[in-house]
């Protein structure tokens, strides 16, 4: 049987922020799974780095593991900080940039 999720350990506990490092002036990404119904990658951003905005045909939840971010979705920034969770509605402009050093997890959900 084949596995769906990728570059991970089975059956060891694992803390998530340890998977992906964070690099001088860049934004670092791990991808954990990736098909038609969902996609799963952990991100590291050095500080003051961004992912400019964009539009998704899916639900994105972004949950920070590390330090804060400022989210915005549509004309609305939120603060979002390690231990929270936004979601990103499908097709809504939205931007994600470290407010310091930043690692998160990003959950999309495609529609069928």
């Amino acid at each position: 049987m084949s596995k769906i999720l990728k570059n991970i350990e089975f059956e060891k506990a694992l803390e998530l922020g340890a998977l992906v490092d964070y690099h001088e002036g860049q934004v670092v990404s791990r991808t954990l799974a990736q098909n038609k119904a969902v996609s799963l990658t952990l991100f590291a951003f050095d500080d003051g780095e961004e992912i400019s905005s964009h539009r998704s045909h899916g639900d994105a939840m972004v949950t920070v593991i590390e330090g804060k971010a400022v989210i915005t979705i549509g004309e609305n920034q939120h603060s979002v900080a390690a231990g929270q969770t936004i979601v990103m509605p499908a097709g809504i402009p939205h931007a994600v940039a470290a407010d310091g050093r930043l690692k998160m997890m990003l959950v999309v959900v495609f529609p069928n």
